[in-house]
């Protein structure tokens, strides 16, 4: 076998005298299916069997539980392996007959690969079978030959355990500990080698032992990082935490407010700062990340200083640190190279974060009598601190104020109007306020927000003044009744707002929507330890002030001129001085204008595998091209930072093709290849996720334990990129992302995102929108979503709407047994002043027609590979984007069908006017057209319904106006009227 030149080649060797032990990578992987790790032997005679006695110094759990295989270099497989003893430490066994001399290979770790994407469901081979006992009696095992051992091998350097996977025997970990006495011990080590394992030590610190020193090299403007590596050894250590000094060079210093220990604190994803508890239970590894912000008009020179290590319950040790800064600057501060782990700096990022309206929404203002105006929206407040009054572009939404009951047996508690009224923030794009209102037996104090997209919220502590037993505590918000059309939550999909409806909290569901396409309120009920959207991923427990043990829930009441949503928590009994938490979130809709022009000229390429579009299918319309993940371009799932050249090269290239560029990045989970991974594991739950483990083998051998498996993507040249789930709680990660993203925005040059279900919130989102417009005007966001992640994607992102240019609702949706109101309210994005495209299945392309939706080019779903360039074609000769779009869901809309299961679209031009029609029912339907021939200016007379010939869609036909038209079950026509 030949091996790769020197430099890669890794040499070390052991402190035990029983073996020297190399560990190498080969020039050319083996197959997956031997696993990814496997020791070279030499043999120099045959013989019936041959001794193995091999230190691996393994840190995977249960390595007698897999499959050995031992091959010759000439392919030949060994017949008998007799297994004497195997645990992490040691391998002993004898193998045979051994006909050839030469070299073999013991492959240790064998797994069944599973050649796709999704969820690796496969695992490690089982142990092999026993021996031949005509074989096995024959062995007198003190009297055999010894294998020798040359090299341990990892199949690729990513898979290597070596140095820092490396344990140390208990032996020589027992022989440490009593050379050193201190309760805990600290292994100063370079950026270049992350420390891995947290319970267990590497051999590489056996033989350096531990030191107070550390020594390090930087450049001018560089951000450097290192790690105290701190072994908790002889007792639990209770509180970790650290001091630093500044560095100093003569004159020259380095303050500490550029020192940072990142597992101590930091800056939370909201701007605040934050103080973490580190506790080290006895024999494990509390690895420390030290960041130094290396100005650039610092002296060169050696800089020292020290960091003091602390834990409550122990004497303090002092580490000297001596950095010698060259003359050199480094422009990016490290950021291009990822194992500098310069960009963990990062973390503490507040890019994004500040009061300004994000675009395109104007400063709020306030315009006197309790009276505030939005982009399009006025809101007023009523005497109870709540809105009495919502108006969307002269669309009253509320019937009456928005009111916070407590009703008790004497009845509702009657609250004074607010008092003791504070301004907590005044900027033009957020307000708050607080007060408190008072009633006999309760203290309600307030604080209420407003956002210049018309987001609201309203956070309540409730004070019991006297015991009182509660009816019931609950938030009433009446809709006009031709405001509240539809509606979507609670247990309902999109569906048109029922008279009656009583619903609890199954789920999961947190939120609901009511309103029409022109003025609608979105609320939200808060509480939970997690208000993202993904609920059916996390299923965070009930908002329990709402929940109340199951008596919460929800319900609609109706008059002829109110819809009232009630939000009731049920009874309870408060005792003096106990507080209650409620909170509630509401947005405004439609949160923008619609931009038709861009829905219907800003065509999307979307393709997977093979993300490149050939100029035939530029030529079809096509403006944005979706980089997704998991391809040469962009490999590795939420780390676009490895293959960065690859993904300029090709932005470069859709751009001279007059493209945009959006790629898959989000947050859910993250790859394996994250170069940071090490240091993200070491700040404990706060970024990655806490599981049961397992799934693909790399995961097992490396995380070993306490993660949380999710996709995963075989590459047929390298380890498979598998990802594991990030905490559901808020977390640095995201401040990590926005500036990842900035990065990617200046030295990649992509125009966006493309979101595929994420877990963080609004927030984010908003630093998101305003970090791609800052850095690069024009840069475009869009949203897709599973029902499988989001139960009600739709109620469950609805926050992030204002900042959306594009919707993908999307995965699972079944469009085929869809009503046409759940199609407007939960995919078309209509009501919210966004538009859509279609997914599962290759979408419905009649039925999308009447909410202006195709599918993307060339995405495939269930085996159907869309392809709206037919359709497109027909937009591009009616030049569709300088229609207006007259919708059946409008009111008086100039054409209807004779049937209520078909329904019609108009797509209106002076002359012409492009009609879609779409049957949501399960039978064929005859209807016939009734035209308002004067709303669309043309001459009845002369009035005729051309069928333009459409590839997969119609057949060309001509229709009188009055003629019968036969509608097949979920499908339409498209037709002129001229």
């Amino acid at each position: 076998m030949k091996y790769i030149s020197f430099f890669i080649i890794i040499l070390f060797i052991s402190c035990s005298s029983e073996n020297k032990q190399w560990y190498s990578i080969p020039e050319n992987p083996w197959t997956e299916n031997l696993g990814n790790h496997c020791a070279v032997l030499q043999i120099d005679k045959p013989a019936n069997a041959v001794a193995l006695n091999l230190v691996w110094r393994r840190h995977d759990r249960n390595p007698d539980a897999k499959q050995f295989i031992i091959i010759h270099e000439s392919g030949d497989t060994i017949k008998n392996i007799h297994r004497i003893q195997v645990d992490n430490e040691r391998c002993k066994l004898v193998f045979g007959p051994v006909e050839k001399t030469g070299k073999y290979f013991f492959y240790y770790l064998p797994y069944m690969v599973q050649k796709e994407y999704g969820f690796y469901n496969k695992g490690y081979l089982k142990p092999e079978i026993e021996p031949e006992s005509s074989w096995l009696d024959k062995l007198e095992i003190s009297k055999l030959p010894k294998a020798k051992l040359l090299e341990f091998q990892s199949r690729t350097t990513f898979d290597s355990f070596y140095p820092m996977e490396i344990i140390a025997l208990k032996s020589e970990k027992d022989s440490l500990l009593n050379i050193h006495k201190n309760d805990f011990l600290v292994f100063p080590e370079s950026r270049k080698l992350p420390i891995r394992m947290l319970d267990e030590i590497p051999q590489k610190w056996i033989e350096s032992g531990p030191s107070n020193e550390f020594e390090g090299e930087a450049q001018k403007n560089e951000y450097y990082t290192f790690q105290l590596g701190v072994f908790a050894a002889q007792k639990d250590l209770d509180d970790l935490k650290v001091e630093f000094t500044s560095l100093k060079n003569g004159e020259a210093e380095i303050p500490l407010s550029k020192l940072t220990c990142f597992n101590t604190g930091g800056i939370g994803p909201y701007g605040e700062p934050f103080i973490k508890l580190v506790d080290v239970e006895k024999g494990n590894v509390q690895p420390l990340w030290i960041g130094i912000d290396i100005p650039e008009n610092i002296a060169g020179g050696n800089y020292t200083g020290t960091v003091k290590i602390i834990a409550g319950n122990t004497e303090p040790q002092t580490i000297n640190i001596k950095l010698k800064i060259s003359n050199e600057i480094l422009a990016d501060r490290g950021d291009g190279e990822t194992w500098r782990h310069s960009r963990l700096r990062w973390l503490n990022s507040t890019l994004g974060i500040d009061d300004k309206p994000a675009n395109p929404f104007q400063p709020i203002k306030f315009l006197g009598e309790k009276t505030y105006s939005f982009t399009g929206k006025k809101m007023k407040l009523a005497n109870n601190g709540f809105p009495g009054s919502i108006v969307v572009k002269g669309t009253e939404i509320l019937n009456r104020p928005i009111s916070f009951v407590i009703e008790t047996e004497k009845g509702k508690e009657q609250f004074s109007e607010p008092q003791n009224v504070q301004l907590l923030k005044n900027e033009t794009g957020i307000m708050q306020g607080a007060w408190e209102s008072i009633s006999e037996n309760i203290k309600i104090s307030v604080i209420g927000t407003i956002e210049a997209d018309g987001f609201i919220n309203y956070k309540l502590k409730v004070e019991a003044l006297n015991s009182v037993k509660a009816k019931d505590i609950r938030l009433e918000i009446p809709f006009k009744s031709k405001v509240a059309k539809y509606m979507m939550g609670m247990d309902l999909p999109g569906t048109t707002v029922p008279k009656k409806l009583e619903a609890k909290w199954n789920g999961p569901h947190d939120s609901f929507w009511i309103g029409s396409a022109h003025a609608g309120l979105w609320c939200e009920l808060r509480g939970s330890d997690y208000s993202g959207p993904m609920l059916n991923l996390y299923h965070p427990e009930y908002p329990e002030s709402w929940f109340n043990g199951d008596k919460g829930g929800f319900k609609i009441e109706s008059t002829n001129e109110e819809f009232k949503t009630i939000v009731y928590s049920g009874s309870r009994d408060l005792k003096k001085g106990e507080e209650l938490d409620f909170e509630w979130s509401m947005l405004i809709t439609p949160v923008k204008d619609i931009n038709y022009k861009s829905q219907f000229t800003d065509r999307y390429y979307h393709n997977g595998g093979n993300p490149l579009p050939s100029d035939e299918d530029l030529e079809s319309g096509v403006k944005i091209v979706n980089l997704h993940h998991a391809n040469n371009y962009n490999p590795h799932i939420n780390y676009p930072f490895i293959a960065v050249d690859s993904m300029k090269w090709f932005v470069d290239k859709m751009h001279e093709k007059g493209q945009k560029v959006k790629i898959y990045y989000t947050i859910r989970e993250l790859s394996n290849y994250t170069s940071e991974i090490w240091a993200l594991r070491s700040l404990g739950d706060e970024i990655l996720g806490n599981g049961r483990g397992g799934a693909y083998p790399w995961l097992r051998e490396h995380l070993i334990s306490g993660y949380h498996p999710q996709w995963y993507q075989w590459f047929p040249d390298k380890s498979a990129d598998a990802s594991i789930v990030n905490a559901p709680n808020d977390s640095r990660w995201y401040n990590y992302y926005i500036e990842g993203l900035e990065w990617l925005v200046k030295n990649v040059g992509i125009d966006g995102l493309y979101l595929d279900d994420v877990s963080y919130d609004r927030r984010t989102v908003k630093r998101i929108r305003k970090v791609l417009d800052n850095t690069k005007p024009g840069c475009l966001l869009d949203l897709h979503s599973n029902t499988g992640f989001s139960k009600g994607p739709a109620t469950q992102y609805t926050g992030f709407f204002p900042y959306m240019d594009k919707l993908w609702f999307g995965e699972s949706f079944q469009y085929n047994k869809m009503s046409p109101e759940n199609w407007l309210v939960e995919v078309s994005g209509i009501p919210f002043g966004l538009m859509g495209d279609m997914l599962q299945g290759g979408g419905n392309r009649w039925l999308g027609m009447l909410f202006g939706m195709t599918t993307r080019l060339p995405w495939s779903s269930e085996k159907v590979k869309a392809d709206p360039r037919p359709v497109w074609k027909i937009w591009d000769e009616f030049q569709i984007q300088d229609a207006e779009m007259i919708g059946f869901w409008e009111d008086n809309p100039p054409v209807t069908t004779t049937r209520s299961e078909v329904k019609a679209t108009v797509y209106k031009k002076q002359g012409k006017s492009l009609i879609a029609i779409g049957n949501f029912s399960d039978t064929p339907q005859s209807i016939s057209l009734k035209i308002d021939f004067e709303k669309l200016g043309i001459n009845q007379e002369n009035a005729k319904l051309v069928v333009p010939e459409i590839q997969d869609f119609q057949p060309a036909k001509e229709w009188k106006a009055n003629d019968k038209i036969t509608v097949a079950p979920r499908k339409g026509w498209l037709l002129y009227i001229e």
